[in-house]
């Protein structure tokens, strides 16, 4: 997975930050909203994403949308550190 690849291509879909978490086992982003669409990317070890009541585990590499305004969970649910991306929408970026 190239995250050089991955940022050239939310870029052209007018995703225009991109970033990097790194969790250890048991990590959890509890409970956030945001103003724009965020995307997210596992790129190694185990996620759970809950978005609005709705769990899913994402395999590496899988796209994971997340919409402006809706209540969601990023649990590091692996036995190791994992590594995702995320990118927000142009709107959210203050230029």
């Amino acid at each position: 997975m190239n995250p050089e690849q991955i940022k050239k291509d939310w870029n052209s879909r007018g995703y225009y930050s991109f970033g990097i978490f790194k969790d250890y086992p048991g990590q959890v982003w509890a409970d956030f909203v945001h103003e724009t669409d965020e995307l997210v990317v596992l790129a190694e070890g185990e996620i759970e994403i809950e978005i609005e009541g709705k769990s899913q585990v994402p395999p590496i590499g899988k796209e994971v949308f997340i919409p402006a305004k809706a209540r969601y969970t990023v649990r590091n649910v692996g036995k190791k550190n994992n590594a995702w991306y995320y990118g927000y929408k142009k709107e959210y970026i203050k230029l």
